[in-house]
């Protein structure tokens, strides 16, 4: 079976930040979530989810590689 993505079963979450800006909240199953910053507006930071969850989605178990500890 192909390993997946770290990022594969992750969450996402618009929040809004001081100065009238946005961030996404990024929840990875079994890590602390951290937080992509300085979106300029909400659709901004939900273009970068979907972009985000199509990259993850087109990865490969060959470019996996670089993702797994150990290496």
């Amino acid at each position: 079976m192909d390993p997946k993505h770290p990022h594969a079963d992750a969450t996402y979450r618009v929040v809004r930040q001081a100065g009238d800006r946005f961030g996404v909240e990024v929840a990875v199953p079994d890590t602390e979530p951290t937080m992509v910053t300085s979106f300029a507006t909400a659709a901004e930071a939900e273009a970068w989810i979907s972009a985000h969850k199509e990259r993850v989605a087109r990865t490969t178990s060959l470019s996996l590689r670089r993702w797994q500890k150990g290496r």
